[in-house]
């Protein structure tokens, strides 16, 4: 895809001990985009970033980032927060940001300097010359992830970048993320939270057992399960189930069933026809929280130790 694409892998493959961790892992992160890979723990999502970082080199198959076929050769144009967290904690948080910089080829003086103004954009001005084992867990995260794009790179790679941040600095974190997209910057990052890539991502992939089961737009996901309506006649008796699709399931005075292939209308008229009336009516997407469980499979994601919602496809 040349210049459309910061990041390809094709027939990504790799092996510990045996085991086929990441099994032809196939991926193309569009430049420019927030492109999310989903997963269950365990699904190979870090070994895939790890591979396409050249900080393991993969078994098999090819990648391409930033134009180049060894990541490496452009790591001072690539910022990345990998899942295990760590700052020196006698560091300052301002000299922190700096020296992270600094790896990475930015002067100290340009570092420090932007590193005061980003961590009073986020909030954390008060906070410049705080020694990093004096700063909550979510402030000295905040910190690392602007270590991570102090100097500007073209692609930000985050490993499970929400984890074990509060609602508030996820928040923070997702309102970040969005601005490097906005500023140029290409955004690769790995979760198992579904609504944050809910929210932000442009395209996302979903991987289990190692292998891709999906590549597209949170839409196209959402997408792959039928539209559900939402019924609550006016006469909350039994009488009005013959008219209603045979999927139909009763929860209180609401009656559950998928969208007809035909649409709403025609079932509309016939509950007019026969007297029961609308009390109330809605139609519902599923979200991609459910997609994601009908993909990967409901099994999968119990046995990575994740709890499934009740109710979620299988």
């Amino acid at each position: 895809m040349g210049d459309a694409s910061a990041v390809t892998a094709t027939g990504l493959v790799k092996k510990f001990g045996g085991r086929r961790v990441v099994d032809g892992v196939d991926l193309t992160v569009p430049t420019g985009a927030i492109y999310g890979v989903l997963g269950p723990n365990g699904a190979g999502k870090t070994t895939t970033l790890r591979m396409l970082l050249g900080i393991i080199e993969p078994d098999g198959g090819e990648r391409s980032v930033l134009g180049h076929a060894n990541p490496r050769a452009v790591s001072d144009s690539i910022g990345y927060l990998p899942e295990e967290r760590g700052l020196y904690p006698a560091m300052k948080a301002r000299d922190a940001i700096a020296f992270l910089g600094a790896l990475r080829g930015l002067d100290r003086k340009t570092g420090r300097a932007r590193a005061a103004a980003m961590m009073e954009e986020v909030g954390l001005g008060h906070a410049v010359d705080e020694k990093i084992r004096k700063l909550s867990k979510g402030m000295a995260q905040l910190v690392q992830l602007l270590g991570s794009v102090v100097h500007r790179p073209a692609l930000l790679v985050l490993d499970e970048p929400f984890s074990g941040l509060d609602p508030v600095n996820q928040e923070k974190l997702e309102a970040f993320i969005l601005a490097e997209r906005d500023r140029g910057a290409t955004i690769l990052f790995s979760t198992h939270i579904m609504s944050h890539a809910e929210r932000i991502c442009d395209r996302l992939a979903i991987i289990a057992g190692g292998k891709r089961r999906f590549e597209g737009t949170v839409d196209d996901a959402r997408g792959m399960l039928p539209q559900r309506v939402l019924y609550t006649p006016r006469d909350p008796g039994d009488a009005v189930a013959a008219a209603l699709p045979r999927d139909a399931v009763r929860d209180g005075a609401v009656w559950r069933f998928e969208l007809p292939d035909g649409g709403i209308e025609p079932w509309l008229a016939t509950l007019i026809e026969r007297g029961h009336g609308i009390a109330g009516l809605s139609i519902e997407r599923p979200g991609l929280h459910e997609a994601f469980v009908s993909i990967v499979g409901r099994d999968a994601i119990e046995a990575a130790g994740e709890p499934v919602a009740p109710g979620m496809a299988a």
